[in-house]
Order: structure tokens, then C-alpha cells, then sequence
């Protein structure tokens, strides 16, 4: 079963680890943004299932972060869960009008909190099809939930890494990634240091995607993106 991604995108980064070990216990895919404009940058990479968006963080504030996730079409159908220490209901209502989809008063319990997302997430399964699991592309057709990879009706075996480096590009077809954020998207916490690392995964991911290993475009200078169309078209 695929896991949910939710991005915790909180300054206080005590309190972001406490969310996000408390979300990675549950079983959810967890990453971190401690600004506005971090969290917009690894909301178009990452495209989360769920945003838990604090409204007092730097650089952007929380209400322009959700207007911006709700505007751009990568982003537009994660959910977000609000967490402020602003209780008025004008200001509620300003989150909403914003994008949000649900409003947490600090301080609050973590269980609750766990419970809000649970059922966040629930209801957006209820209300999407299956179809959102499931992307194809030239060829190539990527499974979340049953964690497949097809080439031209042929299943092709990857790696976790490789795995979700493939579905970080083709989930975004003809935009260009750099280095760093397909190694945030696709290595996580086991990313080395070192932003080539990402091109020994590329090399190994296009061995195994065969005849289609052309789709996967070096950028010079910038990194790799997934063709929109087919090279051969």
C-alpha cells in the first residue's frame, strides 16, 4: 500500500520534529520546510498528499503559501491542514478563502492532530478516483500503490531510490530538475552529500528502463527532466 506524503512546513523545528516523528510512526511519507518559499519548492517536487502549513513562517507567510499551492496545478489537490496560534474566526476564514481544508488552533494534542489528518486524507481518498496512483507516459507506466514500474507492458524491477526518482520526474513531464531536488525527492534522509550522487541513480534507472531510457533528458547544466514526448516522435 502506497504511504501518504505530508510535508510538515513549521519554523519552530523542535516542534517539526515532534510532528514529523509522530507522522512518520503512523506511517506516513514525512518531509520538512521551515519557510514559505521552501515549502512551495519541495511542495512542486514532492507534491504531497497532505500540507500541515503553520500561517506565522518566514519569507512567505502560511496564507500566501496556500493560495500559491492552490494556484499551481501540481499542487492543487493536496490538502492543507492550517496550524496557527490565531483563533478569531476571521482569521479562519481567511484561511479557507486562502485554500485550506481544515484549521488547527495551537496548542493542540498530538493525537488530535493525528486524528484531523487521518480523516483529511480519508475523505480526499474517498473523493479522488484510483487514477491518482496510477501514471503513464510514453510508454512507461508508474504503480504507487502496487509499486510497479511497466515499459512498454514489461515490468521492470527498480529500487526504492530509483523507484521514486522515476515517479518525481514523470509526474512532471518537460519540467527540468536540478540535482538537489531529485536527490530530496527520491533519497531522503539517505541522500550523500554530494548532489552527483544522483546521476550513478540516473545511470542505473536508465539501464532498466531499456528502450525507453532516452525519456530521462539531461539538462545541461541544471539536472534531468522526464520528456513529454517520445524522442522517436
Amino acid at each position: 500500500m502506497s504511504r501518504a506524503k505530508i510535508l510538515i512546513v513549521e519554523d519552530d523545528r523542535a516542534l517539526s520534529e515532534v510532528l514529523r516523528y509522530n507522522l512518520a510512526h503512523a506511517g506516513y511519507d514525512v518531509h520538512c520546510a521551515f519557510d514559505g518559499r521552501d515549502a512551495i519548492n519541495q511542495a512542486r517536487v514532492k507534491l504531497p498528499d497532505l500540507v500541515l502549513l503553520d500561517v506565522m513562517i518566514p519569507v512567505l507567510d502560511g496564507i500566501e503559501v496556500a493560495r500559491q499551492l492552490r494556484t499551481q496545478p501540481q499542487t492543487q489537490k493536496s490538502r492543507i491542514l492550517m496550524l496557527t496560534a490565531k483563533s478569531e474566526e476571521t482569521d479562519q476564514i481567511v484561511g479557507f478563502s486562502a485554500g485550506a481544508d481544515d484549521y488547527v488552533v495551537k496548542p493542540y494534542s498530538v493525537k488530535l492532530l493525528l486524528e484531523r489528518v487521518k480523516a483529511l486524507l480519508r475523505r480526499a481518498a474517498d473523493k479522488d478516483t484510483s487514477a491518482a496512483d496510477v501514471v503513464a507516459a510514453n510508454g512507461v507506466q508508474i504503480d504507487r500503490v502496487k509499486h510497479r514500474v511497466m515499459v512498454d507492458h514489461e515490468q521492470v524491477s527498480l529500487t526504492p531510490s530509483e523507484f521514486r526518482l522515476l515517479e518525481t520526474l514523470i509526474r512532471q513531464p518537460g519540467r527540468a530538475f536540478d540535482r538537489l531536488e531529485l536527490m530530496e525527492a527520491a533519497l531522503g534522509d539517505d541522500a550523500n552529500a554530494l548532489e552527483r550522487t544522483i546521476d550513478v541513480h540516473v545511470r542505473s534507472l536508465r539501464k532498466k528502463l531499456g528502450p525507453a531510457r532516452d525519456l530521462i533528458e539531461t539538462v545541461r547544466g541544471v539536472g534531468y527532466r522526464f520528456l513529454e514526448s517520445s524522442p522517436d516522435a
